[in-house]
């Protein structure tokens, strides 16, 4: 399946998207969609024949759980609507705790690395074959980018894909970012993990910006595609010519021209790293999957996972994820240094997600909005949605006597009424509310 050119559509540039030329397709968040309406501009996409694929975020294929059948119903849902061609996810695990380790369960609002081990590859397998089965259409899962890595791996990146691919036939989203990031953050060379994994299983490639802070890459989406980046797409492009190559901007979006710009820089790239016709090395063909060194004879039909191994999985991720959002000591063998990064870039996500999923918030808290949350973040992990966290947090600061500005105490007293119930109030409820966040602001 040959999509071309794509980015990702956001709401935010809605209008730049549709008015870019030479875009072939598009990716959208699969979460962020209603399951029975979609968006003016993509029923407009649609029309013109512009394909949409849906990018799901929250299954947390890589969890010691197996897949929640409501999520994999959405996403199939959406698919549907769609009339995508294909479905893709991540391989990370975004949440732990729960009845498997009986301990409160914990989100990370981000995705987080699985470990490249035996167990951890079993039970993420066992996982994808679920989705699998659940899912219309086929499934591509995307390498991710980490600031953390496990001790004691046993494969490595390129291995483990290659093994993932042989036991489930699934496709690959390569993102080439995310190899950069590793690369910086983690030592880990791309052309190694390039000449691993098996190309032919490349659904579509991912490119995006980010930016270098004390020697640690963060992968923000919010900056412009750099030259690092530029070159391992062009590494990937000496193998294999990829059916799909597609631009990611999450934030701090630039005008259409400058999008524009970035997707010729892609487009010239692809252009010069094509090999050239005629004889020479031959770099169009993979490796054969599960032919990497150290997998042999792990490819056998697949048996049912223990529960012991979900077990072990399950008490490390939340050991993990522990240390990262509840301040518990970190597991051992980690770098406390990069628990320490990836624990504050974990808060300050959660303040810039919760600042966009609920405005009022920094316009009632003002400048002290930030500060409060990530003071809130230190000790009250995320155990729900953004919005959930919203609503825990504007309690939060409430029941602690804040804000101080009485305006401000009564507007946000309001605020957290008018939205923590089942549903929306009647307009009788909501006077009442009026009324009483009034004499609580006295």
């Amino acid at each position: 399946m040959e999509l071309g050119i794509g980015i990702g559509w956001r709401p935010e540039i809605a209008a730049e998207v549709e008015a870019l030329s030479g875009i072939d397709w598009v990716e959208a968040v699969a979460e962020n969609l209603c399951a029975d309406h979609l968006p003016d501009s993509l029923v407009r996409l649609r029309e013109r024949g512009v394909t949409v694929v849906p990018h799901g975020v929250a299954l947390g294929l890589g969890g010691a759980d197996r897949p929640d059948p409501g999520r994999l119903a959405a996403l199939s849902a959406r698919a549907e609507l769609l009339g995508a061609p294909l479905v893709t996810e991540h391989i990370a695990f975004v949440r732990a705790g729960g009845p498997l380790t009986a301990s409160p369960r914990l989100e990370a609002g981000h995705l987080l690395p699985v470990p490249r081990t035996w167990d951890a590859l079993d039970v993420l397998c066992e996982n994808v074959r679920i989705a699998q089965d659940s899912l219309p259409v086929p499934l591509a899962l995307e390498n991710i980018a980490a600031l953390i890595t496990w001790p004691d791996e046993e494969l490595t990146e390129g291995q483990f894909l290659a093994e993932l691919v042989e036991r489930t036939g699934v496709r690959l989203l390569i993102d080439v970012a995310n190899l950069h990031t590793n690369h910086v953050n983690l030592g880990q060379d791309p052309a190694k993990a390039l000449d691993e994994l098996p190309v032919e299983a490349i659904a579509y490639v991912h490119v995006a910006g980010g930016v270098e802070k004390n020697g640690v890459w963060h992968d923000t989406h919010a900056h412009p595609v750099s030259g690092p980046v530029l070159d391992v797409l062009a590494e990937l492009r000496s193998r294999v010519d990829p059916p799909g190559v597609l631009l990611e901007r999450d934030d701090a979006f630039p005008p259409g021209a400058e999008l524009a710009g970035e997707l010729d820089a892609i487009r010239a790239t692809l252009r010069r790293a094509a090999p050239s016709a005629g004889p020479g090395p031959d770099r169009g063909t993979a490796p054969a999957p599960g032919g990497t060194a150290g997998t042999e004879g792990r490819t056998a039909p697949p048996a049912p996972v223990s529960a012991a191994t979900r077990d072990r999985t399950a008490v490390a991720q939340t050991a993990l994820l522990s240390a990262l959002v509840a301040g518990t000591p970190a597991p051992e063998g980690f770098d406390h240094r990069r628990l320490r990064v990836q624990s504050r870039a974990l808060a300050a996500k959660r303040a810039d997600v919760v600042s966009k999923v609920a405005p009022e918030l920094p316009e009632i808290l003002g400048d002290g909005y930030r500060a409060a949350f990530l003071a809130y973040a230190g000790s009250r992990p995320m155990s729900g949605g953004y919005r959930r966290d919203a609503l825990d947090f504007a309690e939060h600061v409430l029941i602690a006597g804040g804000p101080a500005d009485p305006a401000a105490r009564r507007r946000l007293t309001y605020w957290w009424q008018d939205r923590s119930g089942s549903r929306p109030p009647r307009r009788t409820t909501r006077l009442v509310r009026a009324a009483r966040a009034a004499l609580v602001g006295k």
